[in-house]
C-alpha cells in the first residue's frame, strides 16, 4: 500500500506481551502512513496476571521490536480501561488529537477483527478500518500462562518457549523482567486465579459471580481496605464480597462492611445515609471471571470520620482523602477506581490516561 494513502495510521492493543502477531499489525501500519500512533490500553491498571506489564514497558517492547528509523515514526498514546466503550473511544480520539495538535489528517485503523472482543474497531466513524489479517496463532494470554505458570524456578525455559512467538527484543526485555520482584508475586496470583477457575470447571453453565460493594465517605474522606488475599493482594479497594443465598444485595453490603473494616451501620442509619447506587457488569472488570457486582454509596453525615479495623481478608482499612484518591489509580483492584469515579467524579470528562 502506497504510504501517502493515509496520513497516519493508529494501532490499539494491550500488548501483554508485545509478541508476533502484533509485529506483523505494526509493519502494516508502518507501511500504511508516515506516523503511527500505538494506543496502549489498560495503561492505569495494577500489576496483574492479566496485566503484568505497564504501559511504559510495553512501549519499550515495541520499539525494541523494530528499527531506530520506525521508530522514529512511532508515537504512543496510553489509554485507560473506562469499562465503557464510548467513553473509551472518546478518549482515545481526543488523545491522538491532543498527540498530533498539527493534525491526524486521513486515519487509517489498523487491526484484525477476530471475536467480539475486537467490535471496538468498528467503532471509529471517520477513520478508515484496515482489516489486517492474523499472522500465526499467537495468544497472549496463552504467553502469559507460560510465563506465570511456571513462576521464576522455571523462568529461563518459560522464556526459551516464548522465543519463538516474541521479538528478539522482547524477549530480553522480558528476560530483564523475570529477575526483578514481579514475577513470583504474579504467579502466586495467577495460581490462586488457576485454582478459583478450575473448582468452577464441573459447573454445567457458563458461571457468572454476584457481588456486593460499599462506597462510604465521610468529612472528604473514602474508606478504603487494601486486599490481604488474592486475587489483587495489597491493592486498594472498597469493602465488598459475595452474595450469600439468602441475602438481598443491600444486606450482603452492610455485611460486608461491617465484616471487613468493623464499621457497622444499622439500616435506620444505611437508609438516612444513601446516596445512590449502581449495576457494574462490564465482563472483563474483575480477573476472575464473569462478575456483576451491585455498589451502594453511603455518605456518613459526620464531623470526622468513625473510627474502622480491617478484619475477615482486609490488610488494612483507613479513611483515604478523596483528593487523594485520583493518584492511586494504579494500585486499585480490578475496577473499583472507576468505582469511586461513578459516584465521587474523579476523573471528569474522558481522558487518554497517563
Amino acid at each position: 500500500m502506497n504510504p501517502d494513502s493515509f496520513d497516519t495510521a493508529v494501532l490499539v492493543g494491550r500488548f501483554q506481551p508485545f509478541h508476533k502477531g502484533h509485529l506483523a499489525l505494526l509493519l502494516h501500519a508502518l507501511a500504511s502512513a508516515p506516523q503511527v500512533v500505538v494506543v496502549l490500553g489498560s495503561a492505569c491498571q495494577a500489576r496483574t496476571p492479566r496485566n503484568p506489564w505497564t504501559w511504559q514497558e510495553r512501549a519499550a517492547m515495541v520499539e525494541a521490536a523494530v528499527t531506530p528509523e520506525q521508530a522514529a515514526r512511532i508515537r504512543f498514546l496510553p489509554v485507560r480501561d473506562w469499562y465503557d466503550e464510548a467513553r473509551w473511544a472518546q478518549a482515545v480520539r481526543q488523545g491522538v488529537a491532543q498527540l498530533l495538535p498539527q493534525g491526524a489528517g486521513r486515519v487509517a485503523l489498523v487491526g484484525h477483527l477476530k471475536d467480539d472482543s475486537s467490535a471496538y474497531l468498528r467503532g471509529f466513524e471517520g477513520w478508515t478500518l484496515l482489516d489486517a489479517q492474523r499472522a500465526g496463532d499467537i495468544d497472549g494470554a496463552a504467553l502469559r500462562d507460560l510465563l506465570l505458570g511456571h513462576g521464576p524456578a522455571a523462568a529461563q525455559q518459560s522464556l526459551q518457549a516464548l522465543s519463538a512467538s516474541v521479538p528478539a527484543g522482547v524477549l530480553a526485555i522480558l528476560r530483564a523482567w523475570c529477575e526483578g520482584p514481579f514475577l513470583a508475586e504474579l504467579a502466586r496470583e495467577w495460581s490462586a486465579l488457576r485454582a478459583n477457575r478450575e473448582a468452577w470447571a464441573g459447573s454445567p453453565y457458563p458461571v457468572v459471580f454476584v457481588t456486593v460493594d460499599a462506597v462510604v465517605t465521610c468529612a472528604g474522606r473514602v474508606l478504603l481496605i487494601r486486599r490481604g488475599q488474592p486475587p489483587g493482594v495489597g491493592l486498594y479497594a472498597v469493602p465488598g464480597g459475595f452474595i450469600e443465598q439468602r441475602e438481598t444485595a443491600w444486606q450482603s453490603a452492610l455485611r460486608e462492611l461491617r465484616e471487613e473494616t468493623r464499621l457497622d451501620l444499622s439500616e435506620d442509619q444505611a437508609r438516612a445515609c444513601l446516596r445512590g447506587s449502581a449495576v457494574f457488569d462490564h465482563p472483563d472488570r474483575s480477573q476472575r471471571g464473569r462478575t456483576i457486582t451491585h455498589a451502594f454509596h453511603f455518605e456518613l453525615a459526620l464531623d470526622q470520620p468513625p473510627a474502622v479495623q480491617a478484619d475477615e481478608d482486609a490488610q488494612s482499612a483507613a479513611w483515604v482523602p478523596i483528593s487523594e484518591v485520583a493518584a492511586l489509580e494504579d494500585r486499585f483492584h480490578d475496577d473499583h477506581f472507576h468505582m469511586l469515579d461513578r459516584f465521587l467524579g474523579l476523573l471528569g470528562q474522558p481522558s487518554a490516561g497517563k
